[in-house]
């Protein structure tokens, strides 16, 4: 790589981080808070010995390792509050970064603007680099601040550096996977959706080695990560595996981009018929045709993970049986059985992961709209209200599709496991009562994208906003309105609590509300 391939670097970040400063701060800022708040919550919630003891035994079985990662160091207030972040925090981390470098990449350059920049004297690799910089210098601030917030709430200064390496490594890694992935295909939510993916196979490998097969945590970066042990038997070797990927990955990014023309992707696109056939002649058949390749993708790795936990909840019921310490927390709590409980969690992860498809598909909407591909539909016969109702069915319905998908996919796992079939149904029941809070986070996107066209993406914020609840609202400590904010604190966890109309009909009123608010702004404005 050449001075002459690098010039204009510096520019190019310069511009990107005035551009996207207000979103590169609340990432980074959400996640240092997350720390900071964490820390101080777990220094409040157990400030004895007895309490950590006590939290450390309740913490140590595979239905909770399965979600947050290994036990290590829980009789220890750094090693709760790494705990309690867990794998889900680490996931956190790898969104921040997937999605800022395919926006400064791939996002740039399928709408043409990376044309335009490259018609001045920039590089061939300037964007490139400079994409990879700004994600590589989120990782280091979001790792060095997030060790300085547990330093300043008294933790031990090795661990907190550990940690904080922890939260980068894993960051770092994700820069490379999305460079690579921007790589190879020219449509920027393809690229998104690869690193996805592969974030996705990460986190689920770490899972299934946290329960017992270890030699799959290995195969995770978010594995890796949490083998650093921090606040335990600390070793820091672990990181070479991440630095090593990361530079392989970098350097197959760089490789591969002097393999193709700007705007291109690797794989190039398949050109479609020259004429319609008579099942694309509707406006919902063109939506559907449009979106069928992210609902099959969606529903098919929902069902994969939901396979993934069904599978293993034998070994939660082993853990129980030989565990009285366990089984005393259990009749304490007066709540529903382990097994129960953790259908009943895995059903709210998995529901929270298919919000993500269901405002994807709803966004589609305004891709449509600014990529210019609605005027000519809209040139036809085909009136506004037609246009959004189509695209606004596929979310809907999609969003049912998701769910049962993952139904199958868990219910049938775990009903083999258990040699119970009548888990499947019960765990239907589980999957369909989170369908209305989907369907209001739809509404939801469908009104911003009708009323508040330019904050369309916000809509993001409800699906993250769900995640922070549900998978810190304990150790966060947020008041009780707060929590009543999120959609999903409505929905009962079924199969381990009954299942109850009234929240279910309050959110589908406010659905219908959002829906109606969406139409009338998308039949009133102007669409361009």
């Amino acid at each position: 790589m050449n001075s002459e391939a690098l010039a204009g670097t510096g520019g190019l970040i310069r511009a990107a981080l005035r551009r996207d400063r207000v979103r590169i701060g609340v990432w980074m800022a959400a996640i240092i808070a997350m720390v900071a708040t964490s820390a101080e919550s777990v220094k409040s919630l157990f400030p004895t010995q007895a309490d950590l003891d006590q939290a450390a035994a309740a913490s140590s079985n595979p239905a909770i390792m399965a979600f947050n990662g290994p036990d290590i160091a829980l009789d220890t207030v750094g090693g709760q509050i790494v705990f309690q972040i867990g794998a889900p925090g680490l996931v956190i981390v790898g969104l921040m970064t997937l999605l800022t470098v395919i926006r400064l990449t791939r996002g740039e350059e399928e709408p043409g603007r990376l044309e335009l920049v490259r018609a001045l004297p920039v590089g061939r690799q300037a964007p490139i680099v400079a994409a990879g910089a700004i994600g590589l210098g989120m990782s280091v601030v979001v790792g060095g601040a997030g060790a300085l917030a547990l330093i300043a709430t008294g933790q031990a200064a090795s661990g907190s550096v550990l940690y904080g390496s922890q939260l980068a490594s894993m960051a770092a890694v994700f820069v490379g996977v999305s460079l690579v992935t921007a790589q190879i295909t020219e449509n920027a939510r393809l690229a998104g959706g690869l690193a996805g993916v592969t974030l996705a196979v990460a986190f689920v490998a770490r899972a299934i080695g946290d329960m017992g097969d270890v030699w799959l945590s290995w195969l995770s970066p978010i594995g890796w990560a949490q083998q650093t042990r921090s606040f335990g038997d600390e070793r820091w070797w672990p990181l070479l595996l991440s630095l090593g990927l990361l530079i392989c990955l970098i350097a197959l990014a760089v490789t591969l981009q002097g393999r193709r023309d700007l705007g291109a992707g690797l794989l190039a696109p398949q050109p479609g018929p020259a004429t319609a056939g008579s099942r694309l002649r509707s406006a919902l058949a063109l939506a559907t045709r449009l979106q069928r390749g992210s609902v099959i993708g969606w529903c098919a790795g929902l069902a994969g993970l939901g396979a993934v936990y069904g599978s293993i909840i034998d070994a939660i019921e082993d853990f129980v049986n030989d565990n009285p310490t366990m089984a005393d927390f259990l009749t304490a709590s007066g709540g529903a059985s382990l097994a129960d409980s953790y259908l009943a969690t895995s059903m709210h992860f998995t529901a929270l992961i298919g919000t993500a498809a269901a405002v994807q598909w709803t966004l589609r909407l305004r891709t449509e709209e600014t990529s210019m591909r609605a005027e000519p539909v809209l040139a036809t016969a085909v009136s506004r209200v037609e246009w959004t109702r189509s695209h606004l069915i596929v979310a809907l319905v999609g969003s049912v599709a998701a769910m049962a998908s993952a139904a199958v996919g868990l219910g049938g796992a775990a009903s083999i496991a258990t040699r119970d079939p009548a888990l499947l149904w019960r765990v239907g029941v589980a999957a369909l009562v989170h369908v209305p809070a989907m369907w209001l986070t739809v509404g939801l996107t469908l009104a911003f994208v009708g009323r508040l066209p330019r904050f369309a993406t916000a809509a993001w914020a409800i699906v993250a906003f769900g995640f922070v609840i549900a998978m810190f609202g304990t150790v966060l400590q947020l008041p009780g309105w707060a929590i009543d904010l999120s959609p999903y604190e409505h929905v009962p966890l079924s199969p381990a609590e009954s299942v109850s109309a009234t929240p279910l009909a309050v959110l589908l009123g406010v659905t219908a509300a959002l829906v109606a608010v969406g139409l009338d702004g998308l039949r009133r404005r102007d669409i361009g």
